[in-house]
């Protein structure tokens, strides 16, 4: 019974971190031209399609987020499937061609860490969209 209270905590700290993210750092995306769904974006171009994609930790508390860029016709994978460019993620893309943003200190945004205040939700989101100029410069260096 223990482990499963534990994963039901995961999953509401996971869905918790959603809401958030969603109210802070989707509209900033939306403001920088990104469209698409939680967890994946793309921000299609003339001649690239700039990918991002949130990516959790599966034991819970933590998140990564991988982006990328491909052509802006989209992904063809090896086995002859084409992604379209509005399907696109960086999940696409092979490993060593995505970004991994973590936070300051090289981790994963974490929020399954007790702080004074117990906002820890809005102290991640806030740290995440201090790091969404590493996506940019990414982005622009690749080009």
């Amino acid at each position: 019974m223990e482990k499963y209270l534990e994963g039901e905590k995961m999953s509401i700290g996971r869905d918790n971190m959603i809401s958030i993210i969603k109210k802070t750092v989707v509209p900033e995306l939306r403001q920088r031209g990104f469209k698409g769904s939680f967890p994946h974006f793309r921000r299609i171009n003339e001649n690239k399609i700039d990918l991002m994609t949130f990516q959790f930790d599966r034991y819970g508390g933590g998140f990564v987020i991988e982006v990328g860029l491909c052509s802006s016709k989209g992904v063809p994978h090896n086995w002859g499937e084409k992604v379209p460019p509005n399907k696109v993620t960086a999940h696409d893309l092979p490993h060593n061609n995505r970004l991994r943003l973590k936070n300051s200190e090289g981790e994963w945004f974490r929020y399954d860490v007790e702080t004074e205040s117990g906002e820890i939700y809005e102290i991640v989101a806030k740290e995440l969209l201090q790091h969404l100029c590493e996506e940019e410069n990414y982005w622009k260096d690749n080009e």
